[in-house]
C-alpha cells in the first residue's frame, strides 16, 4: 500500500518537476545565449597585444617591457590614423616583419640573443582591468609575440582602442579610448566592462566570466 502511494504522489509531483527542469533548461539557453553574444560583441571591438617573457627572471622581465614599449611605439607611429579594429590589425600583418625586427632589434641592444616568435590571430585571454574598463575572460584577436623560451609570465593589454597607455597615476582610460568601444558596442555592454556601482551590471559581468572561464577551462 506504501509502495502504491509513493507513485501517486510521485505521480502528482512529476508534471511540476519536468515544467521545472524544462525551465532551468530554459534560463540555462538563454543565458549561454546572451554571454556568447555580448562575449563576441567585446571581443570584436578591441585588438590586444600579448607578450611572454622569456622567463621570470628580472633581467628578462624587464626586457619583456622594454620589448612591449618598443613594439607599442612603432605600431602606435603607423596606425595613428586608424580608426577601425581591423585597420589596426590590418597594419600589424602588414608589418609583421617588422615587429619582429624590432623585438629583435631591443633584445640583442641589451645583450641577449632570443629569438621572437610573433604571431597575429586570435588568443584566450583571462579576465583583466585596464584603469577603469575591464575585460571578460574570452577569446580576442591579438598580437601574440613570444620572446625565448616564452616561459615566463605575461604582459596583456588593448592596442586598439589604445588602452595600452593608461595613467598608471590614476588608473583612468583616455575619453578618447572609450569613445572607441562606445562607437562598436551598445550601451549595457559599454556598463558591463565600465566600473558601475550598479548591482545588476556587476552580477552580469560576473555571469560572462564565469561562464567564459568555464569555457576556457573546457577548451
Amino acid at each position: 500500500m506504501n509502495i502504491f502511494k509513493s507513485l501517486f504522489h510521485f505521480s502528482k509531483i512529476k508534471p511540476f518537476l519536468i515544467i521545472f527542469l524544462l525551465l532551468c533548461l530554459f534560463v540555462f539557453v538563454c543565458t549561454v545565449s546572451y554571454v556568447r553574444a555580448v562575449s563576441t560583441d567585446i571581443a570584436n571591438s578591441v585588438f590586444r597585444l600579448h607578450v611572454i617573457a622569456n622567463s621570470d627572471t628580472t633581467q628578462d622581465q624587464n626586457l619583456k617591457l622594454k620589448v612591449r614599449d618598443a613594439l607599442l611605439g612603432f605600431m602606435k607611429e603607423h596606425s595613428s590614423t586608424c580608426s577601425s579594429k581591423e585597420e589596426v590589425m590590418m597594419v600589424a600583418k602588414s608589418l609583421e616583419k617588422d615587429l619582429k625586427q624590432v623585438a629583435l632589434d631591443v633584445i640583442k641592444q641589451n645583450g641577449f640573443d632570443y629569438d621572437v616568435d610573433i604571431q597575429i590571430g586570435t588568443s584566450q585571454f583571462p579576465t583583466k582591468q585596464y584603469g577603469d574598463i575591464a575585460l571578460p575572460a574570452g577569446n580576442y584577436d591579438s598580437l601574440k609575440v613570444k620572446i625565448g623560451n616564452a616561459s615566463g609570465q605575461n604582459w596583456w593589454c588593448v592596442m586598439f582602442p589604445p588602452l595600452c597607455f593608461v595613467d598608471v597615476s590614476t588608473g583612468i582610460v583616455p575619453d578618447s579610448s572609450k569613445q572607441e568601444l562606445k562607437k562598436n558596442l551598445n550601451d549595457e555592454e559599454y556598463d558591463l566592462i565600465s566600473e558601475t556601482n550598479s548591482n545588476e551590471v556587476n552580477f552580469k559581468f560576473k555571469l560572462i566570466e564565469f561562464f567564459q572561464n568555464w569555457k576556457l577551462g573546457v577548451n
